[in-house]
């Protein structure tokens, strides 16, 4: 792509987008490091489910990290020499890294959902019938529910994300040709060079295998409570199944909202992008960058929907402002169920 001078970037990019990171960052900083010092001190960290929300928090703050870089970039990389050091920094520690910390964020969703419907299923079979029998199938779902294995398969998800920012930062600075391009924004950091659109198209299915465990999730869950219920008097625990499921159709709601849309465009915008339309070039980088925003967003909202749907982590919140009180939590009282 060497038409080095078509990408002009227009109000909605130079205005609107840096104006956006600039308020998200605020309130996705301060909301997740006060999510972080209550699952560091508040909360028991050795369930299953706050191990996945604690590494969520994680990647929330690294995405919200980003956000002044990409505020920085739209709003004056169309000035920056593409070589000066403003540029390198804000493309590495701004794109690059909010790109693979987004993929950090879906898997953990996935693996979420996932320990929600194998401990609702576990805990509300038929009698006389195991929840989750001793196929590939129900002791993968029951790996999920362990501590020891969402440790491990945390650890291995930041590894490999490790992995893809040191060397797409790598390929990107060996690939960096003085003179190339007058400046920062332009389509070589908007798009990439063909390793970046591989890894793009990898990511994207990566995304809709998640999407769709989730979704299957869902549809299986309710599929099995509408049996069990038409067998069983479940009584009290009615209240708990159905908490669950809306937890799981909460993530559903999270990655179709904030996840779909850009995942959806972003195969069209590789497949429409060429040397010749400018104009059609600019509206493509334009529509990416939005819906990237879009998904930038859950970051910094994500400690609200904990506070909302999660009542541990809703009286720790409420504890930090009133004088400590004796503890009278039910086992079962907050919806990560173990």
């Amino acid at each position: 792509m060497n038409n080095s001078s078509c990408l002009q970037p227009s109000p909605a990019t130079t205005v609107a987008l840096p104006i956006l990171y600039s308020c998200l960052f605020p309130v996705g900083i301060l909301g997740n490091f006060l999510s972080a010092w209550i699952f560091l001190c508040k909360v028991p960290t050795r369930r299953t489910q706050y191990i996945y929300l604690a590494n969520l928090v994680a990647a929330n703050l690294l995405v919200c990290s980003t956000m002044p870089f990409l505020a920085a970039y739209f709003a004056e990389g169309h000035r920056w020499p593409y070589e000066s050091a403003a540029c390198t920094i804000a493309h590495h520690l701004g794109t690059l890294v909010m790109q693979v910390s987004m993929y950090v964020t879906i898997v953990i969703l996935c693996s979420t959902a996932l320990s929600q419907y194998a401990t609702l299923k576990k805990n509300c079979g038929p009698p006389h019938s195991p929840a989750l029998p001793a196929t590939l199938h129900g002791r993968l779902l029951h790996e999920f529910r362990q501590p020891k294995f969402a440790k491990y398969l945390c650890a291995v998800i930041w590894l490999i994300v490790l992995c893809i920012t040191v060397t797409a930062i790598t390929y990107n600075v060996q690939e960096r040709v003085s003179g190339e391009f007058p400046t920062c924004y332009n389509i070589k950091v908007e798009a990439g060079e063909r390793p970046a659109m591989t890894a793009a198209y990898l990511a994207t299915v990566c995304f809709f295998l998640a999407f769709m465990t989730v979704l299957w999730s869902y549809y299986s869950l309710t599929r099995h409570l509408n049996r069990i219920q038409k067998t069983t008097c479940i009584g009290e625990k009615h209240l708990i199944y159905r908490t669950v499921k809306r937890n799981i159709l909460v993530i559903q709601m999270i990655l179709t909202v904030c996840f779909l849309p850009y995942h959806i465009f972003r195969p069209i915008f590789y497949l429409l992008l060429t040397d010749n339309d400018c104009p059609r070039l600019n509206y493509l980088v334009e529509i990416k960058n939005v819906l990237t925003c879009l998904a930038a967003t859950k970051s910094s909202l994500d400690p609200l929907i904990t506070l909302l749907l999660d009542k541990t982590f809703k009286k720790s919140f409420y504890g930090l402002f009133t004088k400590p009180t004796p503890e009278h939590q039910k086992p079962n009282d907050d919806i990560f169920t173990e």
